[in-house]
């Protein structure tokens, strides 16, 4: 145990996912004292890791903490020193597309870590680097292997600059007895992971997780947490091994996966599911989601800088989501005898138990009307809309279908159309009225006057509807003779900009958009009701967030001035 305690190795953003799993992996197999590296000023463990091997760890001595920025570089060397073997782990965050920090220390930091261990005399530097470095994004990869080229266009920056970093590592091996090797695991996931699960049920929540991206059928490898930290410790051991053995295994790249391929949206549906989510099943063409990702980054860069959040949608997620990813293990399997520890089903399964508070809540069936219906007016016109009489549903769309095609879709006049239709209903009422009431044995309910007789109260309730309009309108001119509501002005041409659009589409159009569009909308808005207002507030959250961000930055430039 004197001999060990001797020996120090360092994790670099050893506070990261993939990381601490490995950090565990070697207090445990007691290989070295593990000094922890990363951006805080200090380590902050959770009450599971507290009372764990890391907890246990850092109050024996056998690992300590370090706080590290990769820019610095004599943060790096001071971390550095004394450590035998660097794990070098550290990486920002995949899904922020920014050139400027993926570059700072992808590659640059990167470069710092490589320079600390040939000054300091490290022995061993093992690079997580990632398969993405050989995806363009535009073609598939079907059991590729590492004679894959870097292509001459990443699909994003971070994919580029790893690259970048990656080749510097591979560069570097043998400078001054300095060996080296990089770790390309593919999709990493299991317990503690805060980005793929997390963001996979908070889009299950939004309503969001029903759709599928592409065909469906893109072929993916996964790769358990453990398997990650295992593989690391693989290449270690090669690479300490001297001789035939760390020669063949240093100065190389190795794609690490479960060895299992599964198609990426039937893992995805294991995962919603075994938390108690619906599973995807609605498929959207990547060409469709495309153009829509592409101007969704088009306004993240330009309202950014007014607090817009970084959007989930963008064309190089799409690429990521509908394209197959799959590699090929062999060469880890034969140069550092990397074989999985975890099969991908025990992995899934271990990964859903770990997310408890994420699971989804049996919630109460509402009571009483929904939305759609109340808006509807709770009456025939709801039962009618909201397909619950099914006989009245179609009796409706029958009578409408042949008011449009013999009044409308002939290219009649508005008020041409309107008199036709009260000529055929006034000609109707006076046939239905001179005819018996049983004719051969079948009776004929009578059309009662009291149906057109509107009663006192009504005409109040319109009077009083009509005037209080009618007072809302002067008012509103008053405000606007103010000139003092910025706000309202803007409400008012919105409005009356939408409502001149709308004067220009013919009856025709709007006939047939509108009467399907009611017979439909309201009907998937009472069936989703919860998912559409999640997203509709969210949509309201992000406008009152932004204005109020352009008003401060406004109101903070005038202020200058």
């Amino acid at each position: 145990m004197a001999d060990v305690q001797e020996r120090w190795c360092v994790v670099t953003g050893g506070r990261g996912f993939a990381a601490r799993h490995l950090v565990e992996m070697l207090i445990r197999y007691e290989m070295f004292q593990v000094r922890i590296a990363d951006l805080g000023p200090a380590i902050k463990l959770e009450p599971d890791e507290e009372e764990g091997t890391v907890g246990k760890a850092m109050r024996s001595g056998r690992a300590k903490y370090v706080s590290m920025d990769l820019r610095d570089k004599s943060q790096v060397l001071k971390a550095c020193e004394g450590a035998e073997v660097v794990f070098h782990m550290a990486a920002p965050d995949s899904s922020v597309n920014n050139h400027q920090l993926h570059h700072s220390v992808n590659v640059l930091g990167t470069k710092n870590i490589i320079d600390a261990c040939v000054e300091l005399k490290v022995k061993r530097l093992i690079y997580t680097s990632s398969p993405s470095v050989v995806f363009d994004g535009v073609h598939g990869i079907i059991n590729g292997d590492e004679s894959l080229p870097y292509p001459s266009k990443h699909n994003d920056s971070y994919s580029a600059t790893k690259a970048e970093g990656e080749a510097l590592v591979i560069k570097s091996n043998d400078t001054k007895g300095l060996l080296t090797c990089c770790i390309r695991p593919s999709s990493i996931f299991g317990p503690g992971d805060r980005l793929l699960v997390p963001s996979l049920i908070a889009a299950a929540r939004a309503g969001k997780s029903k759709f599928i991206i592409g065909d469906g059928n893109n072929m993916y490898d996964f790769t358990y947490v453990e398997n990650v930290a295992h593989a690391h410790v693989c290449a270690e051991r090669a690479l300490a091994s001297g001789g035939a053995v760390a020669e063949k295994a240093s100065g190389q790249a190795y794609f690490v996966t479960n060895m299992e391929p599964i198609k990426f949206w039937e893992f995805v549906a294991l995962i919603l599911e075994g938390l108690g989510y619906e599973r995807p099943r609605i498929k959207i063409p990547a060409s469709v989601m495309m153009p829509i990702a592409q101007l969704v980054e088009l306004t993240y860069k330009l309202l950014a800088a007014y607090g817009m959040k970084v959007p989930q949608l963008t064309p190089s997620r799409i690429r990521l989501l509908s394209r197959s990813r799959t590699f090929c293990c062999l060469k880890a399997n034969d140069r550092l005898g990397y074989t999985p520890i975890v099969p991908l089903q025990e992995g899934l399964r271990r990964t859903i138990e770990s997310y408890p508070h994420l699971r989804a809540e049996q919630r109460l069936k509402k009571e009483g009307p929904s939305k759609a219906s109340l808006f509807l007016g709770s009456g025939r016109v709801a039962d009618t809309l909201l397909w619950r009489n099914k006989k009245q549903t179609l009796t409706a769309a029958l009578v409408l279908a042949a008011i449009y095609f013999n009044f409308i879709a002939s290219g009649f006049t508005i008020i041409t159309s309107i008199s036709t239709i009260l000529l055929v209903a006034s000609v109707f009422l006076f046939i239905h009225g001179r005819l018996p009431q049983r004719i051969m044995g079948y009776k004929f309910d009578k059309v009662p006057v009291s149906c057109f007789h509107v009663s006192e109260e009504t005409s109040h309730q319109v009077a009083l509807s009509v005037v209080s309009g009618w007072n809302s309108a002067v008012k509103g001119l008053k405000s606007l003779c103010k000139g003092a509501d910025c706000m309202f002005f803007i409400k008012v041409a919105l409005s009356l900009l939408i409502l001149s659009i709308l004067g220009t589409i013919s009856l025709q159009s709007l006939f047939a958009i509108g009467v399907p569009g009611a017979f439909t909308l309201f009907f998937i808005y009472e069936k989703k009701e919860e998912e559409i207002d999640h997203i509709l507030q969210d949509i309201v959250s992000f406008t009152w967030k932004l204005k109020s961000d352009i008003s401060g930055k406004i109101f903070s430039s005038a202020k200058d001035r």
